[in-house]
């Protein structure tokens, strides 16, 4: 089991915890990351960029000239592909991109990345992250203190405070534990966790 210290909001390591090897210390499946990031973007798009074939664009229902005897080449419509204001060949027409990965194929890549993570000193546990009011400058001197910069802050609960304090941060971005996804633990350098956040990943993805 993966022994990681953990620190209260000033920075000072007050305790330590074990993680457990079923999540935090998995074989790490660079394949099924990759799968698991191209999910996330290809669901993101909305796939509505259109254009207009030779069916559909306006006019050139008639023939230019006939068929011989004009020394131009022959033409039937004055919208095929090749004419000014003519159709796209392979237009694109609106569709989904989204695809499916199962269950287990997400939890192995998640887990395979907070694998890294934590191999990697990039996983920090704080004993508990609260705040009187929301400040972003209190919680930045706390980020601070954990000497962290771009970082992932994972929550066990909805802390308003903690969340609206984060929300002017372009580099830090709170999530709560069933909001976790791969795509956010590899894009922020450091994942930082509650320990009582840590829990209850502990709990769900075993």
């Amino acid at each position: 089991m993966a022994k990681v210290a953990v620190y209260n909001m000033e920075g000072k390591e007050v305790d330590s915890i074990e993680l457990s090897d079923s999540i935090f210390g998995v074989e790490i499946n660079e394949h099924l990351v990759h799968m698991a990031v191209l999910q996330q973007l290809a669901n993101k798009r909305q796939g509505t960029q259109k254009a207009k074939t030779r069916s559909e664009v306006r006019g050139g229902g008639r023939k230019p000239w006939r068929q011989k005897g004009t020394g131009h080449a022959r033409q039937g419509s004055t919208r095929a592909p090749q004419w000014t204001g003519g159709g796209m060949v392979f237009a694109p027409v609106p569709r989904d991109y989204s695809f499916k990965l199962n269950k287990k194929e997400k939890r192995a890549a998640l887990k395979s990345v907070l694998t890294s993570k934590v191999a990697d000193g990039k996983f920090i546990v704080v004993d508990e992250l609260k705040l009187d009011e929301i400040k972003t400058k209190k919680f930045v001197q706390v980020l601070n203190n954990l000497k962290v910069e771009k970082a992932l802050v994972v929550l066990n609960d909805m802390d308003t405070n903690v969340i609206k304090s984060a929300a002017n941060l372009p580099t830090v971005k709170t999530a709560q534990t069933n909001e976790l996804n791969v795509f956010d633990a590899l894009k922020y350098d450091t994942v930082v966790a509650t320990k009582a956040a840590v829990a209850t990943i502990e709990e769900v993805y075993a």
